[in-house]
């Protein structure tokens, strides 16, 4: 059981695992949760914990009965409903790290890096410290780091408001194991400004990874947030298609600009899918699957699908063509199956295994003909041709569910509609 007295610095909190009285883990600890008041140290109310399927729920810290040795220990049942902040909640890790504050004394001002909450009599949980670094020289001058404090919240002001220019390297510091589809789930739930300060702390890769696993309005959001040259190098970090995905949901003005100041092979591809009506093959395909020549042994095709940055969809087969071997292709010949690849000598071309007999996709096929396709022959990804039957891309499973689902499918689910709401 934790005593009074006892003192947790949240930055270490993040990431610590959950379990319930019977030893069970029910997740993780991503944040906290704070109420910061006009009087008064700012107080701790919850936990949000990430439990399966990367559901991020509201523990109160009136279920916790101890936080100690790097885990969590709840009481009762979790309340599975998707957390939600509120316009006066705050969140210790995603919104207090990197806030600028300043020094009561007059003395300067410093940038948090990290909070301590510390359990009182009362049973109720207060941020009692804070770990401060001092800012070092003049207003306008560029910022030195300086020396690092352990001081009391009342030391400070400035704790409720966010600076004009909040950096988030700590931030993200602790959510550095997380999966893109996850970060975006944290993005997701902080506020508009808090939101863009920290995309705008992604690198381009990166960014670009997670701009892909959020809903339409905060990609946009984001994306027009951003200067013009960044956004661009973002987009074309992009996949093709989820770029033009986005683009398309820009004003045409916007759209036209960020195309001119892209890489012109990188806009090519993705003009090219913006000329595709939404639901047809043509504009759910990708223009960058895996695409090589017969001639090729089996033990290179291995290594091209190995790509990092390839879906596991992308990377279940190979497809064969014509030079050339950038869409739009010469002939298309077939596809290789990545099982197919593993049973034969690598030193084969893997022109000796084609499946020929996969039917390609027109590029007006509209979506139901290719889920049908998709669902017939138990596949992951079709070809999609052009009448002179040249690969123009490749349409994935993901692809086609994300155009199924309903569109606010990234920010709700069926549990939803489950569990009573917060007090």
């Amino acid at each position: 059981m934790s005593s009074v007295g006892t003192r947790v610095f949240v930055a270490r909190l993040a990431g610590t695992s959950v379990f319930d009285p019977l030893g069970d883990q029910v997740g993780r600890v991503r944040d906290v949760v704070v109420l910061v008041r006009l009087k008064g140290a700012p107080r701790a109310v919850g936990l949000v914990v990430e439990v399966g399927s990367r559901r991020r729920v509201f523990v109160p810290l009136t279920r916790v009965t101890s936080i100690d040795a790097g885990q969590v220990i709840s009481t009762g049942l979790v309340n599975m409903r998707r957390f939600e902040q509120r316009a006066f909640e705050t969140l210790a890790v995603g919104e207090l790290l990197d806030r600028t504050v300043e020094f009561v004394d007059g003395s300067g001002v410093a940038s948090i890096e990290d909070v301590a909450i510390e359990l009182q009599r009362n049973g109720d949980w207060i941020i009692s410290k804070l770990f401060v670094r001092r800012h070092t020289g003049r207003p306008g001058i560029l910022r030195r780091r300086g020396e690092t404090l352990l001081i009391s919240v009342d030391e400070v002001t400035g704790l409720g408001q966010a600076s004009a220019a909040q950096g988030a390297e700590l931030m993200l510091a602790q959510y550095e194991d997380l999966k893109p589809a996850d970060l975006a789930d944290v993005l997701h739930d902080l506020g508009l400004t808090r939101r863009l300060e920290v995309a705008s702390a992604l690198d381009n890769e990166r960014l670009a990874d997670v701009l892909e696993e959020l809903p339409e309005d905060d990609q946009v959001g984001i994306l027009q947030g951003l200067a013009r040259t960044r956004a661009a190098d973002v987009l074309e970090a992009m996949q093709p298609d989820d770029a033009a995905d986005l683009l398309g949901e820009l004003p045409d003005d916007q759209q036209a600009e960020l195309l001119e100041l892209m890489e012109p092979e990188e806009a090519r591809d993705v003009r090219r899918l913006l000329a595709y009506e939404d639901n047809t093959a043509g504009g759910l395909m990708t223009t960058e699957p895996v695409i090589l020549g017969p001639e090729t042994p089996i033990a290179a095709a291995l290594a091209h699908v190995r790509r990092q940055d390839l879906t596991p969809a992308l990377a279940s087969m190979v497809f064969v063509a014509r030079p050339p071997l950038e869409t739009p292709t010469g002939r298309f010949i077939g596809v290789v199956h990545l099982q197919r690849l593993l049973r034969e000598p690598p030193h084969e071309s893997i022109g000796s295994i084609i499946d020929t007999d996969i039917e390609a996709l027109p590029v007006d096929a509209p979506l139901l003909s290719v889920t049908r396709q998709l669902a017939t022959y138990n596949l992951l990804a079709l070809p999609v041709v052009d009448g002179e039957k040249r690969l123009l891309g490749v349409v994935s499973v993901d692809d086609v569910l994300d155009h199924l689902l309903p569109e606010d499918w990234r920010e709700t689910d069926d549990e939803d509609q489950l569990g009573a709401t917060r007090g």
